[in-house]
């Protein structure tokens, strides 16, 4: 697994103190964008919880899943959550070292008090002394909550005091970005009230079993039943998949404090396992974890990103609309249509050309994106995703084959990769089916394969320029057409 490593520096520990008979949690930050530009230690708020037992707790969960590893369990997993302050509220984000599980916090506006929220992304320190104290944190009593550096800490420190420096995986960087797009067509599928999200969350399990490490047995499926969730071992209509059922122990945290559970999850499965959100309603805020189709699965392999990031299109109008993003907590289609002269199609794959660069998120309990820069460098997750990688390769080598005539049939094309050859077809809605082993395995649940992402870029090619690295199977006529057209644009 390719990684780097990533240097947290933060003017002094985060901590939780005591003045004058109330709490004071101060998280400190590390570096991020805001709309001034770049700042080594901005502050995003400064003011008080309404719930602070809560907010307490759900900070512990989104930590939780950061330091965690649910596959795989004997390799180290830590990284510090990331903060982003939208202006009218707060959200703490993290993701699971075995790239499984997508955690986050939102504190919303009724859960703030007493100031104004900046606007900016930013890691925040969760150190072991902190995670203590706000497991001891009992009561209602008032907690004031600091995110950034106070005034004396700005102007007094000459350097920064504690630096971490920590491995940042290449399939971390993917799988953030994968979830956000995975997110995005997902819809409610069910809510219990209190007392039921309660007995049913306590009733899953908080180990692995055979059936979520590969033991052969079926995945957990949950079906609405009333006011409840009844569990079943059939993918039948209207289930919700929940694989690997132990991912949702970090909820624990924050049981006696819940107000609802909301599951969301895709509008069709076809009895495949798929990736599903659990939301726990919390006053004035809402954790949700977001677990990837299998315990052993991963967001970072899962692809939905790579046909985003296969067209031309999509990135020039993704450069159009990331000028025009404001750190929002909700990102209006129709608003950045009527700005960028976009339609709102185009807007909707712009921005999901954004989500694989970190640069939004999306909330599926407001149905809608929001902004945030993540404080790391996530062009990577493009530029090192290997099946994308290796489509260019193959476009490189000019191993695709592009047909148009009637004899080989519209729409297919063949990929040569060492010594075989597979076949490309375009289907119903412009899905690209090949012969390989990849789409034999997952039809397309997991993305489209690396042969069906060059003929995709050659075809794209095609379209724009004179064919240079495809060899087509093209008349006389059709090359001469293709060259003008190349030379209009």
């Amino acid at each position: 697994m390719s990684r780097s490593i990533q240097a947290l520096a933060y003017a002094r520990p985060s901590a939780l103190t005591t003045e004058g008979g109330a709490g004071l949690l101060g998280l400190e930050t590390s570096g991020g964008l805001t709309p001034a530009g770049r700042e080594a230690h901005p502050q995003f708020f400064a003011g008080f919880l309404s719930a602070p037992q809560a907010a307490a707790r759900g900070l512990l969960a989104v930590a939780d899943v950061a330091a965690a590893r649910y596959y795989q369990r004997t390799l180290r997993a830590s990284l510090d959550p990331v903060v982003t302050a939208g202006g009218d509220r707060l959200r703490f984000e993290s993701f699971s070292g075995c790239c499984g599980v997508y955690a986050r916090l939102d504190v919303l506006p009724e859960g703030l008090d007493g100031a104004d929220t900046g606007h900016g992304t930013t890691n925040v320190d969760v150190n072991n002394p902190l995670r203590e104290a706000l497991s001891r944190l009992g009561g209602d009593e008032p907690l004031h909550l600091r995110v950034g550096p106070d005034e004396l800490a700005v102007t007094t420190l000459d350097g920064p005091l504690v630096e971490k420096k920590v491995p940042l995986p290449d399939r971390w960087l993917r799988g953030f970005a994968e979830a956000q797009v995975i997110t995005a067509a997902f819809d409610l599928r069910a809510e219990l009230p209190a007392a039921e999200a309660v007995r049913f969350l306590r009733s899953l399990p908080r180990t692995a079993t055979a059936t979520t490490t590969g033991g052969g047995r079926a995945a957990l499926w949950v079906v609405p039943a009333g006011r409840t969730l009844r569990p079943t071992t059939r993918p039948v209509p209207g289930a919700v998949c929940l694989p690997g059922p132990e991912r949702l122990a970090a909820l624990q945290r924050v049981l006696r404090h819940a107000t609802a559970l909301r599951v969301y999850g895709p509008a069709g499965h076809g009895g495949a396992t798929t990736a599903a959100a659990w939301e726990v309603a919390l006053p004035g805020m809402r954790l949700t974890l977001t677990l990837s189709p299998e315990p052993g699965r991963g967001f970072s392999g899962e692809g939905a990103v790579l046909e985003a990031l296969a067209t031309d299109e999509a990135a020039a109008d993704a450069d159009l609309v990331s000028v025009l993003l404001s750190w929002e907590p909700r990102i209006d289609i129709a608003d950045l249509a009527d700005l960028s002269g976009l339609t709102p199609q185009r807007v909707r794959a712009a921005l999901t050309r954004l989500g694989t660069a970190g640069r939004v998120g999306y909330d599926a309990a407001d149905a809608a994106y929001f902004h945030r820069e993540l404080p790391y460098d996530a062009h990577r997750a493009e530029t090192r995703n290997p099946r994308l990688t290796a489509a260019r390769a193959l476009l490189a080598d000019g191993a695709v084959q592009l047909h148009t005539t009637a004899a080989a049939g519209p729409g297919t094309a063949t990929v040569r990769s060492g010594e075989r050859h597979y076949q490309v077809r375009e289907a119903a809605g412009g899905v690209l089916s090949c012969t390989c082993q990849w789409w034999a395995d997952y039809r397309g649940r997991r993305g489209p394969c690396k042969h069906a992402l060059a003929v995709r870029m050659a075809r794209r090619d095609r379209t724009t320029t004179a064919p240079s690295h495809t060899t087509t199977a093209t008349t006389a006529t059709t090359a001469t057409t293709a060259a003008a057209a190349g030379d209009l644009r």
